[in-house]
Parts: structure tokens; sequence; C-alpha cells
């Protein structure tokens, strides 16, 4: 039996057989379904607001629309609030990951990683959590920071943030989560979340990925720094 409110999925994949494998990978778990799938960003942005999808597992090359674009429109979708975007890559050296983590993405996988990690990424996805790898995550900053033009994210960066706020940022955008935060600051987990929401607000960051973002872009974090 499927619990009461399984975790909706929706997959955008223009390869018909990967969708297919990762339907039946999704299907086979107990806390998920698959609500759609669409061979393109455009179906996946319609299907995402017909079907009310908790998550779109969204590959970033398909045709008509790419899945940033399809990613950007979700995110700034009100209906459409409360779903997250999981992007798929061929590598973590895709470049276009930083441009999906701007558009409103949660996170990235590797299309290689395996199932169960698959499974474990759209549960803490679905959750609220950003997924990111601060290695691969880390490396692609630093070398799309290095470009000589570069977009600036949503995000104002660390202005008008307490010197609390700012360690408090600096530890997210190495990876750590907010229980993590509290042991290093020496604060409760509650505190913590409430700096990172207090955050988030202040920078006008969707989630996670974008704090990431913003701290590295500021200069808070510089890509290397352990």
């Amino acid at each position: 039996m499927n619990p009461v409110n399984p975790i909706r999925v929706l997959l955008a994949d223009d390869q018909t057989l990967v969708r297919a494998a990762f339907a039946m990978l999704v299907e086979s778990a107990r806390d998920m379904e698959v609500v759609g799938q669409a061979g393109t960003g455009a179906e996946a942005v319609e299907l995402a607001r017909s079907e009310r999808a908790d998550l779109v597992v969204m590959d970033i090359r398909m045709p008509e629309l790419d899945g940033i674009e399809a990613t950007r429109l979700i995110a700034a979708d009100d209906d459409l609030a409360g779903v997250k975007v999981l992007i798929l890559t061929t590598y973590d050296t895709d470049e276009h990951i930083l441009e999906a983590l701007r558009a409103g993405a949660s996170g990235f996988l590797v299309k290689d990683t395996r199932p169960a990690d698959l499974l474990a990424a759209i549960r803490t996805v679905a959750a609220g959590d950003s997924l990111l790898s601060p290695g691969p995550t880390s490396r692609l900053i630093a070398r799309v920071l290095s470009a000589p033009v570069l977009p600036r994210t949503s995000a104002a960066g660390p202005d008008g943030l307490t010197d609390r706020e700012r360690q408090v940022l600096t530890l997210v955008a190495r990876g750590l989560n907010n229980t993590e935060v509290a042991e290093s600051l020496g604060l409760s987990p509650l505190t913590a979340k409430t700096h990172v929401s207090r955050i988030m607000s202040k920078l006008g960051a969707r989630d996670r990925a974008q704090l990431v973002i913003a701290a590295y872009e500021s200069g808070l974090v510089t890509p290397g720094e352990g």
C-alpha cells in the first residue's frame, strides 16, 4: 500500500527510454507516484500545472523549451509555489546547472547516479531541502564566476545581514545542513533554522541553493575554501 499522500513526481526528459526507466524506479517506491511524463520543457510546465506535481525531475537539454527556462517558468508561477525542481544532467561540470539553480531548481544530480540515490534525492528535495553536492557545486561555481560577464542571481547578496547571519550563510554555502550549522555555532537547531529562513527572506532566495549562489557571487565565500 502507498502512503496516504505519496510524493507526486513529474518526469521531464526528451528520451523516452530514460523516462520509462525513471518511471519504473519511482513507481517502485512506496512513497512516490509518477503523475506525468514530459518530452519537452513546455510539456513539463503544462503538466506541472495540470497534475499538481510535488516535484519535477527535469532534464536540462530538451526541445522547444529547455529545462532551465521551464524551471524558471515554474518557479515564477505563484500557483506552483510548492513545486520543486530537481535537475538531471549528464555531467556534474555542466555550466548550465548554475543557470538552473538561479532559475529556481532545488538541486541537481548526474544521470548515472545510483537508483537508491535518485529516490533519496527526490525525498530530500520534496521535503523542502536543497540537494547540493559541495564538491561539484563549488567547482562549478568557481569556473562560472571566472567568466568575464556574469548574470547576477535574483538574490541580492549578503548586504543587510547581521554578523551572525553572515556566519550562518557561510556555513550553508559550504554544504552544512541546519543541524550542522547549529552545532558549529553553538546554537539550537530551531535557532539555526530561523536564521536560515530570515536570510532567505532578506536575500529574496527561493531556497538554500540560491543562498549558496548568493554567498559565492558576493564574495562571502571563495571557491576552494574549506
